[in-house]
């Protein structure tokens, strides 16, 4: 089958490896049909993690089961589904209690919770930016699609991981109806946080980044743009807030956040949303932080540290959640939400490729080119 394989830092091909296939009772082979280009694959690419070459990326999926293992007994050929990024068994602590993306079974590693398709550090999980991806405990882990799978698909693929995300992010942060919000990245993920805390009723929702193209999307469902390369970004969310902050707020960017520079700083937006959250208010955090970044700017983080302000953080009695999303907590209310028409995350699309582009997509979401805010792929 073709598939894109990670050959080193910025060197992705298209290649001919082995199909995917059953390999296990439980099951399921997926025909890809949709695979999105992720904010995090951005981190493998740079040469920011540890990644072995020869790993097919790709975690966010979605296709038509082409193939059933013996065991498998809810999914058919034939369905329409789109695939949790994070990888779960369905029966172990943390599964039973819909914390999926710390599964305690999957990953090989008896010392890791967790796992996802094409990912560093998150097992041996071949990713679906390939025309096949083989689905471990493929019951569980097949969210079936509507009637209107087909039409609906761009909008369908973002449960794989970006559209939940930013939805747990808001719930990392308490977030209730009639709340302030204030997101840091207006990345797919930032865009997604600020989609869910409109949807959720939040009374005012500001995103703080610096590309026009991202914040323009963002003003479009009614977000506050906040340009930090325009002014000191939490000056301008007291502004918006009467000089108290934002009851709540989403860190969205991770350890490789800069300012408009380019000068790398893994604490300033956490540091920056302490600043901006109220007296009490509550932050999420989904942005990636690794425990190690050989590429850190300084020692402290090349051991997944950040100078953190914790002294003006407890004072003010803020609390902080963190985490990757446990995809399939959220995953059929938010595709209840696109079946009805109450959510159509696709708005933040803004190109589809063949996977024999890939190469090229990968170069101009790397670049943060203007107009390049999310990328889906066809296998």
């Amino acid at each position: 089958m073709k598939a894109l394989v990670y050959d080193g830092p910025r060197e992705v091909h298209v290649k001919d490896v082995p199909d995917a296939r059953i390999e296990q009772p439980t099951d399921v082979l997926v025909k890809i049909t949709s695979t999105n280009i992720c904010g995090s694959d951005l981190h493998m690419y740079e040469g920011r993690t540890d990644l072995e070459p020869g790993m097919v990326l790709g975690h966010e999926n979605l296709g038509i089961v082409a193939e059933v293992g013996n065991a498998v007994v809810k999914v058919s050929p034939g369905d329409r589904v789109c695939l949790p990024f994070n990888i779960g068994c369905g029966f172990c602590r943390n599964c039973e209690e819909g914390l999926t993306a710390f599964c305690l079974t999957v990953h090989p590693d008896p010392k890791m919770a967790g796992a996802a398709y094409g990912f560093a550090g998150m097992g041996p999980f071949w990713g679906g930016q390939a025309e096949y991806l083989r689905v471990p405990f493929g019951d569980f882990n097949c969210l079936r699609l509507p009637e209107d799978a087909q039409d609906k698909e761009s909008d369908y693929v973002m449960l794989s991981d970006i559209f939940p995300t930013g939805w747990h992010c808001t719930r990392l942060a308490d977030m209730r109806p009639g709340d302030s919000m204030v997101i840091y990245g207006a990345g797919p993920v930032g865009l997604m946080a600020a989609y869910s805390a409109m949807i959720q009723g939040a009374s005012k929702v500001m995103i703080v980044d610096r590309h026009p193209d991202r914040l323009e999307l963002a003003e479009q469902i009614g977000v506050i743009p906040i340009d930090d390369s325009k002014g000191d970004p939490v000056e301008q969310v007291l502004e918006q807030t009467r000089g108290q902050g934002a009851d709540k707020g989403c860190e969205c960017v991770g350890y490789q956040a800069h300012d408009p520079q380019g000068h790398e700083d893994a604490a300033m937006t956490m540091n920056r949303l302490v600043d901006s959250v109220r007296f009490t208010g509550h932050i999420g955090v989904v942005g990636i932080f690794l425990p190690q970044d050989r590429n850190g700017p300084d020692e402290l983080e090349r051991h997944g540290k950040i100078a953190f302000d914790m002294g003006k953080f407890w004072f003010k009695g803020q609390k902080v959640g963190t985490g990757q999303a446990n995809v399939k907590h959220y995953n059929r209310q938010l595709r209840d939400l696109i079946h009805q028409g109450r959510a159509k995350p696709s708005w933040i699309v803004s190109h589809e490729l063949p996977l024999a582009e890939a190469e090229s997509g990968y170069q101009h979401f790397d670049a943060r080119d203007d107009g390049w805010t999310k990328v889906v792929m066809h296998p």
